[in-house]
């Protein structure tokens, strides 16, 4: 089996990570394997992620106009923790050369980052005008990675959709957004492209839809109000109207991308999906077809239609005439629509069935018939690791490769996403002897390495 020897890790600001030294180290567990880079393939690949919204700042400078998230944290602060924006974020707008300098510092090969759309197109088209500002800041940070030897990876999408598209047909819930987000990313392949060979078309598709559409946690923060705390959405239909149009978008832009930019650019396009791992929590046939369900619902959902043009049977069965349908044309131009994969990985949960739904209050969160928790028979499914929801689950990330290379024949993947979040509240001589993180990270490249060599 081969697996793509790519791996960036999300280390959310944590740059103190051992994984940037040519020396082993000794892990602070019961196994004696010692990893160090010349563990791993000659061409493998560390590096860090990030998104604009997250880190950039600057929100208001320069041209830039407001984004979905732009609305959402001031308009709906009570769902974040802290009630803060990105307004300043970590201010790489202003910083960046600064933030490239520690990367390479630390030893990093690539930096994976996103393009706000509405830096570039303020009111997210071409047409209502190009800020020239917001392209030469893309443009500088490019060449400053690859001055210092860092290979830029951009994510196109990443969550962040102008307000102006939004505010205008509803964004994602409108097939509009094919021909919009069409014409933003040819811009973007025609300014960038003759230096980037790594692009992202859209980060988190079923994610993005899952917060945003179905409990309304993130930005636009819409939802059934029997679901969660919002005053507009349906949950029920909404989810899923938006990842089909997501799909659209992705197929649209490879299908751009090679036969427009591939032939001289030399680069290639993918997309990333989240998921937790699924654990069937007992050995039984229901929880095993749980599980099943649950990759469905949240890997499948995207990659099922992009191999064989149509979403996996356990969906159209459970979801019915909820679940939008690809034309004969969409499905023969989405099918086969992958050239990589990349996977956000964090962590895993136990899966087992619950009751069949009924037909009232519907919603994407309980149409899998599944549940899932972190623990059984009062024991975590791993570690507790800096947050609520991360628990130490290593092997799903071994497990995950495996599923998708038998699922969706074998394309090539990249870890586009691991790490523990930054707990900000640690005094600053814990953090600098941060075992927990370095104990994370040694797991989950061990068990990388063991999918490599299998």
């Amino acid at each position: 089996m081969k697996i793509q020897p790519y791996l960036l890790l999300f280390l959310i600001l944590s740059f103190t990570c051992l994984l940037g030294y040519d020396e082993g180290f000794q892990p602070y567990l019961h196994s004696s394997i010692a990893l160090s880079r010349s563990s791993f393939p000659k061409d493998f690949i560390f590096g860090a992620a990030t998104s604009a919204y997250q880190i950039e700042g600057a929100a208001n400078s320069d041209g830039r106009k407001p984004s979905i998230w732009d609305t959402f944290t001031k308009e709906d602060s009570e769902k974040i923790l802290d009630h803060s924006s990105g307004d300043v974020a970590e201010d790489f707008y202003h910083h960046y050369k600064e933030d490239i300098a520690v990367i390479k510092e630390i030893g990093l090969n690539s930096f994976r980052f996103s393009i706000s759309w509405s830096r570039v197109l303020p009111y997210g088209r071409v047409s209502a005008g190009v800020n020239q500002e917001g392209v030469n800041f893309y443009n500088s940070i490019i060449n400053e990675l690859l001055s210092n030897g860092i290979e830029p990876l951009i994510t196109l999408f990443h969550w962040d959709l102008p307000q102006a598209l939004q505010d205008e047909y509803g964004g994602f819930l409108s097939p509009k957004i094919v021909d919009d987000y069409h014409d933003y990313v040819d811009f973007c392949f025609e300014e960038f492209g003759d230096r980037v060979k790594y692009w992202i078309t859209i980060n988190e598709p079923n994610y993005f839809s899952c917060f945003g559409y179905a409990t309304g946690d993130t930005a636009p923060g819409r939802c059934s109000n029997y679901i969660g705390n919002c005053t507009v959405g349906n949950s029920a239909t909404e989810p899923y109207i938006v990842v089909h149009h997501m799909i659209l978008c992705h197929a649209t832009a490879l299908k751009l991308y090679k036969q427009k930019y591939q032939a001289s650019q030399k680069g290639t396009i993918g997309i990333i999906i989240t998921a937790f791992w699924k654990v069937p929590k007992f050995e039984t046939t229901a929880s095993r077809k749980a599980a099943s369900r649950g990759l469905d619902f949240t890997i499948g959902w995207v990659l099922h239609p992009l191999t064989y043009g149509d979403y996996p049977e356990s969906m159209r069965s459970l979801v019915g005439e909820r679940l939008p349908k690809f034309t004969e044309e969409q499905s023969k131009m989405i099918q086969g629509c992958i050239e990589f994969v990349g996977i956000n990985y964090y962590t895993a949960r136990y899966v087992d069935a619950s009751p069949s739904s009924t037909k009232v209050n519907l919603s994407y969160t309980t149409d899998s018939q599944t549940i899932e928790s972190t623990e059984k028979n009062g024991i975590p499914i791993g570690q507790q690791a800096g947050s609520s929801w991360i628990y130490i689950y290593p092997e799903g990330i071994r497990e995950i490769v495996f599923y998708i290379k038998r699922n969706f024949n074998n394309p090539p993947i990249y870890i586009t996403e691991n790490g523990v979040e930054d707990n900000s509240s640690m005094a600053i001589n814990e953090s600098l002897n941060d075992s927990l993180r370095i104990k994370y990270h040694y797991l989950h490249l061990s068990y990388l390495l063991q999918a490599i060599k299998s």
